[in-house]
């Protein structure tokens, strides 16, 4: 398969579906943290006609979370910004992809867009920590537990100020990664036309 992984700079769901031998890329305007042999830094949307199988996405969350809605709503941010930012979801959503993961925290895609198709956690995927994930789907199965371990940890919250916290709070887990590595590209996945009649 072709994989785009989209907003992505550390590579590694990118380097995730590449174990398994697929021809996937990651897109970013950022440097890629990983080989960057396998890495467009420029928009994705420059890409999003091209011929590709999978697209897994990671839009920028900080003016979708819930989290950080309180500065909208007391007016220290103009709502336009999200409103921008739910258009490049969007975009993304109806981009010529057969099949698509979305992912972001608990969000205004939620309300705005849709409820996600699922909501995963690090714990379940070798991390003991807690961080709700969505995940909205289009033509893949839900992304099973891999690795359910203990611990109930907020260590993304409990991260100290820096100029780098957004990236440390954004990267994708591993035990995450390779899960949709491992699900998404190493087993032959239903066809499109028989997937769209089972979720009608």
């Amino acid at each position: 398969m072709r994989v785009l992984v989209a907003c992505e700079y550390s590579g590694r769901v990118r380097d995730a579906f590449r174990r398994h031998g697929h021809d996937a890329w990651s897109c970013d305007l950022l440097e890629c943290e990983a080989d960057p042999q396998w890495h467009y830094q420029c928009p994705v949307e420059e890409l999003l006609h091209d011929d590709w199988d999978l697209m897994v996405a990671h839009p920028p969350c900080t003016y979708l979370a819930i989290s950080g809605m309180w500065a909208t709503y007391s007016g220290k941010r103009d709502p336009a910004l999200t409103d921008q930012a739910l258009a490049f979801v969007r975009l993304l959503m109806d981009a010529p992809i057969p099949r698509w993961c979305i992912e972001n925290p608990i969000s205004m895609i939620s309300t705005a867009i849709r409820k996600p198709d699922q909501i995963i956690q690090p714990w379940e995927h070798g991390h003991g920590e807690t961080k709700a994930t969505c995940l909205w789907l289009k033509n893949l199965p839900r992304l099973r537990p891999s690795n359910c371990v203990e611990g109930r940890e907020q260590n993304i919250i409990k991260m100290g100020p820096s100029p780098d916290r957004w990236k440390e709070r954004s990267r994708t887990y591993l035990g995450v990664a390779a899960a949709m590595g491992d699900q998404w590209g190493n087993r032959v996945l239903p066809p499109v036309a028989e997937q769209l009649s089972l979720l009608s």
